[in-house]
């Protein structure tokens, strides 16, 4: 079996990174950060090199396509709370699809002149979602070169987009505000784009099928990383700097295509529609590739029913199709937005459990105690900061977070009492 080359799964990283989020989070951005939002993305990468630090180190020794699971299993043993993580882990991919998809749909159905009706964007959700179920039946190879064609396409739109409007920036609009009303928005705001590089995690997700995974999974870590801030930071710099801050608020979801208008005319305006459509996809690519290999290693370890485990190519069939099965589902049944929330403070649950896992088999694998500790502290700001966001402004999320929790522990529970497997580890060195 082919094997993903570094920059094929720096493709896939990069490609989940910059997917809906960069297209869709300006609007909500610009109005908790103001000015400062390329300064919240900024932040927000920082808070993604904290837990980089682990998951490189961790990541290069423990060979495991169930990524974090794998590093806290191997540093925490066996109990409910991996169990517990384990399932959401999976589900956080399961969202991430319905997400994905009803951002595509949104952006695609106006672009050929069609109603937002339930019946269309049905049609183009599934459709979309068979399609890159197919692409991905074919295995890592053909996944990994997709996501690099996709990649490619979508980065060389948004260089056009960065070096145009470059050119036309009125400095003004960029200037920071470094006052306590807005520093807080900065920081409330760094915590919400922190979903935005979240991305990176598919690496490890990925890495018994990467060339030569001890040295490649920490240079794809540190290298998509580095490229998204600094992508995610200059697109700030030019949506901002080419609209007031008003109209990026106003725009919302277009404010990337808007600010193109000064500079590239309504071919920019079309440019960058079909940018997000690219982004999408590849963002949707990535993630059904994740979550097939999660549900897979996860059954294989004994964390999901025993029909995940069943292979074709290098993993199972049921896997990817129930994970893409599901996220169809949630497309078609729920709105999201609150979800996409309850998502984040999932995922940074799983990075405070991966550095406290870290922290006690660091004299096995690696790693200085005092910046882990540093790390950890961090980490556990975020969260709060994440759960206070969360009660100001998405309180249904708030609830629905401590839902979600205390749903996956009950879930665990009944699941091993059960069916009394026990997750076992199944990594390679």
């Amino acid at each position: 079996m082919k094997k993903l080359s570094l920059i094929e799964v720096i493709s896939m990283a990069v490609g989940t990174m910059i997917g809906a989020s960069i297209f869709s989070v300006f609007g909500i951005g610009a109005q908790v950060a103001g000015h400062d939002l390329p300064e919240a993305f900024l932040l927000s990468g920082l808070y993604a090199l904290v837990v980089a630090y682990s998951y490189a180190i961790l990541g290069s020794k423990i060979i495991s396509n169930a990524g974090p699971i794998g590093f806290i299993l191997k540093g925490l043993g066996d109990s409910i709370v991996t169990g517990a993580l384990s399932i959401l882990l999976w589900m956080s991919y399961v969202v991430s699809i319905a997400l994905l998809v009803k951002g595509f749909t949104g952006y695609f159905l106006p672009l050929v002149n069609l109603d937002l009706t339930y019946f269309n964007m049905a049609l183009v959700e599934a459709l979309l979602i068979l399609f890159f179920v197919a692409l991905n039946f074919f295995g890592s190879k053909a996944v990994g070169k997709s996501e690099l064609f996709i990649v490619i396409t979508k980065l060389s739109i948004l260089f056009v987009f960065i070096i145009g409007g470059l050119w036309t920036i009125q400095r003004a609009n960029i200037q920071p505000d470094f006052d306590y009303e807005h520093s807080s928005g900065m920081i409330n705001a760094s915590v919400i784009f922190f979903l935005s590089y979240m991305g990176f995690g598919l690496i490890t997700n990925a890495s018994e099928n990467l060339k030569n995974p001890h040295k490649n999974v920490p240079r794809a870590i540190y290298i998509s990383i580095f490229i998204v801030i600094v992508i995610y930071v200059l697109i700030s710099v030019v949506t901002l700097g080419n609209l007031s801050l008003q109209e990026v608020i106003d725009a919302k979801e277009n404010a990337l295509a808007l600010a193109a208008k000064p500079f590239l005319g309504q071919f920019g305006f079309l440019l960058i529609s079909i940018g997000a459509l690219f982004s999408i996809s590849s963002a949707l690519n990535a993630s059904i590739f994740g979550g097939a290999n999660i549900a897979y290693s996860l059954a294989k370890d004994g964390e999901l029913p025993t029909f995940f485990e069943r292979k074709v190519w290098f993993k199972s069939t049921e896997g990817l199709y129930i994970t893409a099965g599901l996220g169809l589902l949630f497309a078609l049944t729920f709105n999201m937005g609150d979800i996409a929330t309850i998502t984040s403070c999932v995922f940074t649950v799983l990075y405070v459990f991966v550095v406290i896992s870290h922290i006690k088999i660091r004299k096995e694998y690696g790693g200085k105690l005092i910046l882990l500790i540093f790390n950890l502290i961090v980490l556990n700001a975020v969260f709060i900061a994440l759960l206070l966001y969360q009660w100001k402004s998405h309180r249904n999320a708030f609830y629905g977070t401590l839902i979600t929790f205390a749903g996956s522990l009950i879930v665990e529970y009944i699941f091993r009492l059960v069916s009394r497997r026990k997750f076992t580890e199944h990594h390679k060195y």
